[in-house]
C-alpha cells in the first residue's frame, strides 16, 4: 500500500512538474507579454533587413601611411591591420542595396583606393563590383554590381529628420568579418557635428548600438526596418559611441551619384556669422529667433543675384528649420545646382521668403573676400573719427576699384588705432545704409551713428565686392 501511495505521489509530482510551464505561461504578466513582443520585433527587423545588407571585400595596394590616416580619421580599423609590408591588403566593410539594378551604398573609406571589389549577398551569391562614384567629404560611395543581377532586396529608407532621440536603433553589418551581426541600442543624439577627424559640414546621428570595424557602410535601422543612417564612425573601441550619416543626406547624395556619376556640393555664396557675432547683434533681443545669421554675401555668388541681404537670418530651407551653420551647409550642399530653393528669412523681425538657385561650389569660394572673422572690441565713438569719408563717384569707384555698388559713402582712409578702425571700417569700404536707412553723405552717416546709441547700429557696406555689415553698439566706458 505504501508502495502504491509512493508511486502515485511520484506520478502526481511528475504531472505537476510537466504542467508547470503551462501554468506559468497562463500567469504571464502584461509586462512580460510586452517584452516578448519586443523580442519578436527585434527578430523580425533582423530577418527583414539582413537580405538588403551586403558584405564588401576589397583588395588594396598596401600603403601603410594612407591606411594609418584612414584609421586615425575614421577609427574604424584596428591598428594591427597596418602592420607588415604585404604588397596588397585585404579589407572588409558593409553596404546596403539601393536599387534593383545593382547599386550598392557604402562608405567612401571602405572602397577608397580599392583595386578589386567583391560583394556577397545574404543568400550566398557573390559579384564583382566597380565604383560608380564617391563623395569623400561626406564619406559616401556608390558601387555597381557586375554580371547577371536579379532578385535583389532593396533597403527601405526612413525620413531621418523625424528620428527621435531615445528610440531603438539596430545595426546590421560584418564587424571583424563576423557577417550579418545584429546589435541594438538607441539613438543617443542627433545633429552631432564638428567631430574630431570628421567632415566639417556633416551632421551625424549618434548611437550606442555596438558598432565595430567592418560595420562601416552598413545600415542603422528603426523598428520598422527602415534605414535611418549609414554607420560611418566610432569613438574608441567598445565605448558605445558610434555615428551614422543621416539617411536623408545619404539618399540625396547617392541619387545624384547614380544619375551623374559624381556629386558636387552646392553653395549660396554667403559668409555665415559665428554664434558670438549673432549673440552680439541680438544681445538685447528677448525674442531672438533661431537660424543662421548672414554675415556677408560674396560677389558673383548665387545669393548676390537674389534678394538676400547681409544681416538676414535664414530660419528654414525648403520648409526645413535651420539651427546651425553646419546644418545650413549640409542642406544647401545637397541641393542640385541650378534648382531653386526657398529660404524662410527674418529681416528686422519681419518674415520674408527669398528664392535663390544654389550653384556648384567653386574651388576657391571665398577668393573675392577674406574671411577675417570676429567683431572688434567696441569703443564708444560719438563720430567716425580717423576715417576720411567721401560720397562715392564714378571717378572714386575707378580709383579705388570699387565693384558691386554705385551709391554710398567711400571710406578713403582709416587711421591706425583710430575709433573708425575700432568700429571695423577699412579703406575701400563703401557704406550703403545704417539700420536699414540709406546714407549718401558723411554727415548722414555720422548722424545715423549718433542717433543709434540705444539700439546700436547695423552698418551695411560693400567690401571687395562683397556685401556685408558691421554692428556698432555704443557701450558705456
Amino acid at each position: 500500500m505504501n508502495t502504491v501511495r509512493s508511486s502515485l505521489a511520484v506520478l502526481s509530482l511528475a504531472g505537476l512538474t510537466a504542467a508547470l510551464p503551462f501554468a506559468a505561461a497562463a500567469k504571464d504578466s502584461e509586462a512580460l507579454k510586452v517584452a516578448r513582443q519586443l523580442n519578436n520585433a527585434f527578430v523580425e527587423v533582423a530577418e527583414t533587413v539582413s537580405p538588403s545588407v551586403v558584405v564588401i571585400s576589397v583588395t588594396q595596394k598596401n600603403d601603410g601611411e594612407e591606411m594609418k590616416r584612414l584609421h586615425n580619421f575614421y577609427r574604424m580599423h584596428p591598428p594591427e591591420m597596418f602592420e607588415g609590408e604585404a604588397p596588397q591588403r585585404q579589407g572588409q566593410g558593409s553596404g546596403v542595396v539601393l536599387r534593383e539594378e545593382g547599386f550598392i551604398l557604402t562608405n567612401n573609406h571602405v572602397v577608397e583606393g580599392a583595386d578589386k571589389i567583391r560583394v556577397r549577398l545574404k543568400d550566398g551569391r557573390e559579384f564583382d563590383a566597380e565604383v560608380r562614384g564617391t563623395y569623400p567629404e561626406a564619406d559616401i560611395a556608390v558601387i555597381k554590381l557586375k554580371g547577371d543581377i536579379k532578385d535583389l532586396h532593396v533597403a527601405k529608407f526612413a525620413d531621418s529628420d523625424k528620428v527621435r532621440v531615445g528610440e531603438f536603433a539596430i545595426a546590421v553589418g560584418a564587424p571583424f568579418e563576423l557577417d550579418y551581426s545584429v546589435t541594438y541600442g538607441h539613438v543617443s543624439a542627433k545633429g552631432r557635428g564638428k567631430l574630431d577627424g570628421g567632415p566639417a559640414d556633416q551632421d551625424f546621428i549618434q548611437t550606442d548600438a555596438s558598432i565595430n570595424p567592418g560595420n562601416s557602410g552598413g545600415p542603422l535601422v528603426n523598428l520598422d526596418g527602415e534605414v535611418i543612417g549609414i554607420n560611418s564612425m566610432i569613438r574608441g573601441m567598445g565605448t558605445g559611441i558610434g555615428f551614422a550619416i543621416p539617411a536623408n543626406n545619404v539618399h540625396e547624395i547617392s541619387d545624384l551619384i547614380i544619375t551623374d556619376g559624381k556629386f558636387t556640393r552646392s553653395w549660396l555664396g554667403i559668409v555665415m556669422a559665428t554664434p558670438e557675432e549673432a549673440r552680439q547683434l541680438h544681445e538685447n533681443d528677448e525674442n531672438q529667433q533661431p537660424g543662421v545669421l548672414v554675415r556677408a554675401i560674396t560677389p558673383e555668388g548665387p545669393a548676390s543675384r537674389s534678394t538676400l541681404e547681409p544681416g538676414d537670418i535664414i530660419a528654414a530651407v525648403d520648409g526645413k528649420s535651420i539651427s546651425s551653420t553646419a546644418q545650413l551647409r549640409s542642406e544647401i550642399g545637397r541641393k542640385r545646382s541650378g534648382k531653386e530653393v526657398v529660404l524662410d528669412v527674418l529681416r528686422d523681425k519681419k518674415s520674408l521668403i527669398v528664392k535663390v538657385k544654389p550653384e556648384a561650389m567653386p574651388d576657391q569660394p571665398m577668393s573675392a573676400m577674406n574671411r577675417r572673422g570676429g567683431q572688434p572690441e567696441w569703443s564708444a565713438p560719438g563720430r567716425s573719427d580717423g576715417a576720411t569719408l567721401k560720397p562715392l563717384t564714378k571717378e572714386l569707384a575707378k580709383e579705388y576699384d570699387v565693384k558691386g555698388v554705385a551709391e554710398g559713402i567711400l571710406v578713403a582712409d582709416v587711421e591706425e588705432n583710430s575709433l573708425a578702425q575700432k568700429l571695423g571700417l577699412r579703406a575701400g569700404d563703401v557704406v550703403t545704409a545704417v539700420n536699414g536707412e540709406p546714407v549718401a553723405t558723411p554727415k548722414e552717416f555720422r548722424q545715423a551713428l549718433k542717433s543709434s546709441k540705444e539700439k546700436g547700429a547695423k552698418i551695411k557696406l560693400v567690401r571687395e565686392g562683397a556685401r556685408t555689415f558691421l554692428f556698432y553698439k555704443n557701450r558705456p566706458e
